[in-house]
């Protein structure tokens, strides 16, 4: 059995790819738009795990980790966020992560104050986890001392 990828539905597709490509640094790797079923899928991949699957265009190579953005075109009011649980990726620097995608006006609603781990929101309520590669990261300023905001 191999892992294919998590689809996680976008009431604005737009907004979510500033937050997941923009803000976390994933790569649009496939996009299929359907007229008939009236949606769009994008996958999405961190750039390691691009270059480790020697992937280069075309059909997704199996284990090449993804989360597919679901975006239906006709409107539909989404809730439950939390309740999918989250995403995970490991950062080179959590802090620097965090001081990024908050300058981009995002919330982190649990700060890095370990140094190792944190968690985000993406526009449509999905929880995720931000954890730092390797040793903790020693204890830093604004987060150390940065209260959660929300729930995540």
């Amino acid at each position: 059995m191999r892992y294919l990828h998590t689809m996680v539905r976008v009431s604005d597709l737009d907004a979510s790819l500033r937050f997941y490509c923009e803000g976390l640094g994933l790569k649009e790797i496939s996009r299929m738009d359907s007229e008939k079923g009236r949606f769009t899928l994008i996958f999405l991949a961190t750039p390691e795990d691009v270059e480790a699957a020697g992937y280069t265009g075309g059909k997704i190579p199996e284990g090449l980790p993804c989360v597919e953005l679901t975006h239906n075109w006709d409107p539909e009011e989404y809730s439950g966020g939390r309740n999918f649980g989250h995403l995970a990726y490991r950062m080179d620097n959590v802090y620097d992560t965090c001081a990024h995608l908050q300058a981009m006006g995002y919330t982190i609603n649990r700060p890095p104050r370990d140094g190792h781990m944190a968690f985000v929101r993406s526009p449509d309520g999905i929880s995720v986890e931000l954890l730092q590669r390797g040793d903790n990261l020693p204890p830093q300023e604004p987060w150390a001392s940065m209260e959660n905001t929300g729930s995540w």
